[in-house]
């Protein structure tokens, strides 16, 4: 598959004096494709994404998506982040959310946007609660609504920044389980950002494992999991157990040889 975003030598650093985020970084990613990147915390993993979305520069190297530098956001990209609270606005209805993030781009009347939107609301199963408040909705409804507002810009490339990692237990296996729906209904192409082994195997298929500060990439693992994905029989797969195996020693390893150098 031709590469759709390419990473290519990519470091950050926040001082003159080093400090580095990250360093060395290069990977690639097919359009279409469902990628997740883990690691330690401190390794730089929603730095690289604020880089990918054209909301952060890089100190060297560079993040392309389709052959075109990304130095500043795209229409074609959306970000969702983990404070779903601080990024939907509490003095506003669900759909007036949702619709803002098309109503100053898009050509159809208020009439025909309202019904847009809602139903991008639809596909994130809350067409009931458009004119509901955030206050009104659990931590859980106010991320699907973070999510219709991204999809209402009909994304090629959703960035995500643990979008589930606020979220309770039973919540999160849910809203893992409507990402993977509207991830092949739509064709999206992914980077999921998270620090939990389990989510990153259960819904990509590369994992992209990152060292401890200053990361760098420890390994990529393909993971040969078809789809649908079952919450129950995918995780109890023994293939699955394995990858988690390896990849949670991968990772235990790194941060060992980390800890060992600076001593």
């Amino acid at each position: 598959m031709q590469n759709y975003i390419e990473v290519q030598s990519l470091g950050k650093s926040f001082s003159e004096h080093g400090n580095l985020a990250f360093k060395d970084i290069s990977f690639n990613a097919s359009k279409g494709e469902f990628v997740a990147l883990i690691g330690p915390s401190g390794c730089g993993k929603s730095t690289m994404l604020h880089i990918a979305a054209g909301l952060s520069g890089p100190t060297v190297g560079s993040v392309t998506v389709k052959g075109e530098r990304v130095d500043n956001p795209r229409a074609d990209t959306m970000f969702v982040f983990q404070q779903y609270s601080k990024s939907i606005f509490p003095w506003k209805s669900v759909i007036d959310n949702v619709m803002l993030g098309v109503k100053y781009q898009s050509p159809r009347s208020d009439r025909d946007l309202k019904q847009f939107c809602r139903a991008q609301l639809e596909l994130v199963g809350l067409g009931a609660y458009a004119d509901y408040y955030p206050y009104q909705l659990s931590g859980g409804m106010q991320q699907r609504v973070a999510i219709a507002r991204a999809l209402a810009r009909r994304p090629e490339i959703l960035l995500m920044d643990e979008p589930f990692g606020a979220l309770d237990a039973m919540i999160r296996v849910e809203l893992q389980d409507l990402l993977l729906q509207l991830w092949r209904e739509l064709g999206l192409t992914v980077l999921f950002v998270t620090h939990d082994i389990d989510e990153a195997l259960y819904l990509a298929q590369r994992v992209i494992v990152l060292s401890a500060s200053p990361g760098s990439i420890a390994s990529i693992v393909d993971v040969p999991l078809g789809y649908p994905r079952d919450q129950l029989k995918t995780r109890s797969n023994p293939l699955f157990l394995d990858l988690r195996s390896r990849l949670f020693q991968t990772m235990v390893d790194h941060v060992a040889n980390m800890r060992g150098a600076k001593s």
